[in-house]
């Protein structure tokens, strides 16, 4: 095997060297409000019971959402959503109602609140399943307690975030939505 040559990297950037899977849109609900956001930090923690963390900031208008309702729905767009996924990304759902602004139709959970995106590949309906970790680092636990998914394709082309507006799809780097690309809403 050959040596691969390294110089000194940005410790800022390394996100795009460890990016966990596909981004997602994760959907929320308290009250009589709903949201979306996009979200690229999240790990599968557990299998059974099956345990999902999720950074999400608390500057996010989704935060609060979740935080209060203690759930939340985490949908899988396939790569044919993704300038409508960068859009939800680059808009907040205090002054937009994105399920409207983007035409994704909302459907009621069968165990959680939140609302499901229909167009997307899978859902997982969530439960909050540890908040210790929220203060301080942002970082839900939740516990995936229903899933619906799509029986083809099997594995469907997903959006993968590589940072710096660089996305992957599904093993294929491509610039094509860097235009659409806003740093200042991550």
């Amino acid at each position: 095997m050959k040596t691969t040559p390294k110089k000194d990297f940005p410790v800022a950037e390394i996100r795009r060297f460890l990016e966990p899977g596909p981004i997602v849109l994760v959907s929320s609900a308290w009250r009589r409000e709903t949201n979306i956001m996009t979200m690229g930090w999240h790990t599968v923690m557990e299998f059974a019971p099956s345990l999902v963390g999720c950074v999400i900031s608390s500057a996010n208008h989704s935060f609060e959402l979740i935080r209060r309702s203690k759930e939340c729905a985490i949908n899988i767009p396939t790569a044919e959503f993704a300038e409508a996924v960068v859009g939800i990304g680059n808009c907040s759902g205090r002054d937009t109602d994105k399920f409207s602004a983007f035409g994704l139709t909302p459907v009621p959970g069968e165990v959680v609140g939140a609302p499901l995106i229909a167009e997307c590949h899978a859902s997982l309906e969530c439960r909050l399943a540890d908040a210790r970790l929220v203060k301080t680092y942002n970082f839900f636990i939740f516990e995936v307690v229903k899933a619906h998914a799509a029986t083809t394709p099997r594995y469907p082309r997903t959006l993968h975030y590589r940072g710096d507006g660089i996305f992957m799809l599904s093993g294929e780097n491509t610039r094509r939505y860097r235009r659409l690309f806003r740093p200042d809403m991550l």
